[in-house]
Parts: C-alpha cells; sequence; structure tokens
C-alpha cells in the first residue's frame, strides 16, 4: 500500500472517531471557581450512546470551607463516588479529607452516576469517559486557581475512590499519567473482565450491560475492553515511560464478592513488573480486629478511615514521606503523547487544549478490514 493511500485510511479513521469524540467549549467559557464550598456544572466529552452536549456536576470543597483558605502549600485531591452513587457516597468524606490534607477536594458526578443509570441508553461505561469527566474537573479547578492568581501546590495532586470510584481513580492516573502524586484504590474494580462485561456467572454480581455481538449498538470491541483495563501490561510500561510516579495504594478485601480480588491481585503485579510505585494491602481476616478493617468483603470499614490510614503517609504535609509530583503534570504538557495501543488501533488522550479529549484511531488494516 502507498503511503498516499495509509494517510487517506488515517483520515477516515479521524474522522469516524471525531463524530463520536467531538470537542467541548473552550475552557475560557467554563464557570468560575465558587468562593466557598459549592458546585458547579462543567461541559464533558461527547458520549456515543447519547449524542450531544453533555454536563457533569463538579462538587467543591476547600480547606475550611472557603477558597480565600487556599494558600501556596494547599493541593488538589478527587474523591470518587461508587458505581451507582452521586457526589461523595462511596468515598472518603471530603471535609475530613480538605482540612486534614490542606487540599481542595473535587467531587464529581461522572457519566451514569446514580441509581438510575441502566436508563442511560448505553452500557456501564466503567472508567473510560468517567475519567476523562473527573480529569475535567480536576483541570477545571487547577486551572480556575490560576486564572484567579490564587497559589497553590500543582505537585500535590491525589485522588481517592471506593469500589467504582476506585477503578475511576485508577483510570484516571491511567489517562493523566503525569498528573497524581498518589492514587487510593478501596475495593475498585481492576479490570473489565467477561465476567463483568457480559454478566457471567462465578465472577462478580455485578453486570455493565455490553454484548459480544458486533452488530449490536451495545457491542463491546476488544478495543474498548483494552481500554478500560488499568492493569494491561503494556498500558503500564506506556505510562511508566511517560513519566509515571504515583504511589499506588491498593487496598482489597479477599473475600470481595463484587469486585473479585484475583483481578486486583494481577493488576498489582503487572504494576510491579512495570516499575511502578504500587502499594497493595490484600486484607484478610486476620486485619479485621474491630480498629479499622470489619470484614474482608467489598465493603471492608469506613471509606474515610480507610483512606486516612494509608494516606497520611504520603498526603500529610507534615508527613516526611509526602508525595509531590516532580515536573508539568498533563494539563500543562499540551501535547498528544498519552497514547495507549489496543488490537486494532490506538486511544489518544489529547491535552493540547489543557483539559482531556479522549479519541480512538483505528489502525491502516483494521479500516482495510472494515471495507
Amino acid at each position: 500500500m502507498g503511503e498516499s493511500m495509509k494517510t487517506t485510511f488515517r483520515f477516515i479513521a479521524f474522522c469516524i472517531t471525531m463524530a463520536f469524540y467531538a470537542p467541548v467549549a473552550d475552557a475560557s467559557n467554563w464557570p468560575v471557581l465558587p468562593d466557598k464550598d459549592g458546585l458547579a456544572m462543567i461541559p464533558a466529552q461527547q458520549w456515543k450512546f447519547k449524542p450531544g452536549p453533555r454536563e457533569v456536576k463538579v462538587f467543591v470543597h476547600y480547606p475550611g470551607g472557603r477558597r480565600e483558605n487556599v494558600k501556596a502549600k494547599t493541593g488538589l485531591m478527587l474523591s470518587l463516588h461508587n458505581w451507582g452513587g452521586t457526589g461523595f457516597i462511596g468515598t472518603a468524606d471530603p471535609r475530613t479529607l480538605a482540612d486534614r490534607y490542606n487540599v481542595v477536594v473535587i467531587g464529581v458526578n461522572y457519566l451514569q452516576s446514580g441509581r438510575d443509570w441502566q436508563k442511560s441508553g448505553g452500557p456501564y461505561d466503567f472508567g473510560y469517559l468517567q475519567a476523562l469527566d473527573a480529569i475535567r474537573a480536576l483541570y477545571w479547578v487547577y486551572e480556575g486557581l490560576e486564572k484567579l492568581k490564587i497559589p497553590f501546590d500543582a505537585g500535590r495532586i491525589y485522588a481517592v475512590g471506593g469500589s467504582g470510584g476506585g477503578n475511576v481513580t485508577l483510570m484516571s492516573n491511567k489517562l493523566a499519567p503525569r498528573t497524581f502524586a498518589c492514587s487510593i484504590d478501596i475495593s475498585g474494580m481492576a479490570k473489565l473482565s467477561d465476567d463483568f462485561a457480559f454478566g457471567l456467572p462465578g465472577g462478580t454480581k455485578l453486570d455493565a450491560g455490553y454484548s459480544r455481538d458486533p452488530q449490536k449498538p451495545n457491542y463491546l470491541s476488544p478495543d474498548d475492553q483494552t481500554i478500560r483495563c488499568p492493569g494491561e501490561l503494556g498500558h503500564l510500561k506506556t505510562m511508566k515511560a511517560l513519566g509515571n510516579s504515583s504511589k499506588i495504594i491498593v487496598i482489597h478485601g479477599v473475600d470481595d464478592a463484587s469486585c473479585p480480588v484475583s483481578d486486583a491481585r494481577e493488576m498489582v503485579a503487572n504494576m510491579k513488573t512495570a516499575d511502578l510505585d504500587v502499594e497493595p494491602h490484600f486484607v484478610t481476616k486476620a486485619d479485621v480486629n474491630g480498629k479499622l478493617f470489619k470484614n474482608t468483603g467489598h465493603s471492608l470499614a469506613d471509606r474515610t478511615k480507610v483512606a486516612l490510614h494509608f494516606g497520611d503517609e504520603f498526603i500529610l504535609s507534615t508527613s516526611p514521606k509526602m508525595k509531590v509530583r516532580p515536573g508539568k503534570c498533563d494539563f500543562l504538557c499540551r501535547d498528544e503523547k498519552v497514547q495507549f495501543e489496543t488490537p486494532n488501533g490506538r486511544f489518544v488522550i489529547s491535552y493540547t487544549k489543557g483539559y482531556p479529549v479522549g479519541r480512538f484511531e483505528a489502525s491502516v488494516s483494521a479500516v482495510q478490514k472494515k471495507r
């Protein structure tokens, strides 16, 4: 095949991609940060199952409840709710985090938040657009403080989440690999396995609602399944090559019936192989002593207490081991270097506008096959 023909195929693939992943309004038109704890609606990336403009609700909690308390050493922190939750349900309490860690805490009603997610018109996203929503919310606070010329510590960016929020935390660190200094996953989904995707018996009681049939609108392609795996070894190596230095803390019960511990163990093993800074804590019956952990299942314990127990060493400003990310974060890089190869192409997370915009680019061979 000639080079001109290859270019043509790439252009076709790009046009198909952009039909589903259209950019949103320029960030200059986004709302101003509230002067005290509050919320705002910000534009989000289009979702192919429901074309058209989309917004997400973002919650902001400042140290002491007011924006004026943000100082040069104040950091930023996502706290992400569980599957079917909203706000800060199933994750660490924002007021506690904001005051203890001197951070602006950000919650996000990402795509399909709420108990009625099945009425949304598509299968459960499982961390892709959901993570892009969370990163976009983080960008809004980051850029908002800069616009207001309020000093803050851009190296102190953290994330925590429980269950589905743990998954979105892991995926946020994946899709913004140059941004987070510490990420805490509590009982999160570690991969979009066939059990999760197609509701197969034995692995989990959760069903994301995908189909194996390429003719169905909810068909799960190998590419969409692969990008939604926080522990995919090749992608972890890409993160490392891009400079990922986040302390990744994984807390998971060995008897978790919702998010299988075998997936978490596989993910941790792959992270270690990729030389990422992961610290696993697999909770056994010996850890259940009434002080922190109440069981070895999915609920484990009070997730605020768990976040503080494992997060203090790396997030508390008085800790000698406090994690601070070196170098520029993804928002400042303004590039398209975040790319993950999948069976039939690659996912590109563009930061050329500062905030993330994801797209899939089919390979030449995949485009030819469809013709």
